[in-house]
């Protein structure tokens, strides 16, 4: 892994300093890291392998093959306890592919047949459809918060630049602003950047820029309770280990899961969190439906009206307060086999 390590970092023309500062560490760490003395912690090759480039599998098995042999050394039962952890591991892998219900797994289904119809006619993408499409989204997800603009204002401050009479700034802003981080999230899918800390907070950034500035783009430092919801968020300063947490449940099971369970796990698990002052609904509806287009699915757009959004909510309560999440992901998929559906009827398909 050491090997590794130092290729990359040269490769990105980094030096040894600059790594430590974005990772937050001191440098004499990142040398121990490349020489072999000193093993990084599991959030630390989270961070290293998006920095560097590297292959997060890659770098987690040389991680994890290097801190086992550096366990059982040389001892006469290592085999065999080797061999009891693969069936165990085996065994656990199995299980968790197994926790999808029939229900669930027939909606999958479903998606599947629709992305499979929509990967065929992919060349009869119309952009005047997607800006529609994206617009409504803007809409619907500005509307679950509250923003009372409709869509024909809300079509007019985007595109028009004009000002609605009645209406606050900073109901304009978030229209202007959400829009901007939809374009933000589909430059991110074009360049398949991986999900990381700097991309979350360049999401939440752009949703609350010119509206509270000062919290933009940062954790927040002060406890905050969900209306309406008996879930409380964890205090301010376990934020920031909630969220290595968060991207390292992400890299371990990014290509292990069906990108509709993996998109709708990372929503719940961040609004869970609520690792911002506000727009965590926004941001994190965001980077579901960023995980869905790097998927090559469409936005899921959660409609804002009573019935959808009450559907909604109650759905995040009880994956957050009984760790029951088989409702909220049928939600999702429902959404997004319904956003298929509307996307290939809007083609001709």
């Amino acid at each position: 892994m050491k090997t590794q390590l130092k290729n990359a970092r040269e490769q990105k023309g980094l030096k040894t300093r600059e790594v430590a500062h974005l990772l937050g560490i001191d440098q004499a760490l990142i040398s121990k890291f490349e020489n072999g003395s000193r093993k990084p912690t599991k959030e630390q090759v989270v961070k290293l392998a998006s920095l560097l480039g590297i292959d997060f599998e890659t770098l987690m098995v040389a991680w994890l093959k290097e801190k086992i042999l550096y366990e059982i050394g040389q001892d006469e039962f290592a085999i065999k306890a080797m061999n009891l952890v693969l069936e165990e591991v085996e065994n656990s892998s199995t299980t968790i592919k197994k926790t999808l219900s029939k229900n669930l797994q027939s909606i999958l289904d479903e998606i599947d047949v629709l992305k499979s119809k929509l990967d065929q006619f992919r060349k009869f993408d119309n952009s005047k459809i997607e800006q529609a499409l994206e617009l409504e989204y803007t809409f619907e997800s500005n509307r679950i918060e509250g923003n009372t603009l409709t869509l024909r204002e809300t079509d007019l401050v985007i595109n028009e630049g004009l000002t609605i009479s009645g209406k606050s700034m900073r109901e304009h802003l978030e229209a202007i602003n959400h829009q901007e981080a939809i374009a933000y999230i589909k430059h991110l899918m074009e360049k398949n950047t991986a999900l990381n800390e700097r991309e979350v907070l360049s999401i939440h950034n752009l949703i609350l820029r010119g509206i509270m500035p000062d919290d933009a783009g940062r954790y927040r430092r002060v406890q905050v309770m969900i209306k309406g919801s008996s879930h409380t968020p964890p205090q301010p300063f376990l934020v920031s280990k909630e969220m290595e947490d968060f991207f390292l449940w992400y890299e371990t099971n990014k290509n292990n899961l069906h990108p509709i369970i993996l998109a709708a796990e990372l929503h719940e698990r961040l609004v869970n969190i609520h690792p911002f002052i506000d727009g965590n609904g926004r941001t994190s509806r965001l980077v579901m439906n960023l995980i869905l287009l790097q998927n090559g699915y469409v936005i899921a757009n959660i409609k804002g009206d009573h019935d959808n959004r009450m559907q909604y909510y109650n759905a995040l309560e009880t994956a957050q307060t009984k760790n029951n999440k088989e409702d909220f992901m049928l939600f999702v998929a429902q959404t997004e086999k319904e956003s298929l559906e509307r996307y290939l009827d809007s083609i001709g398909q």
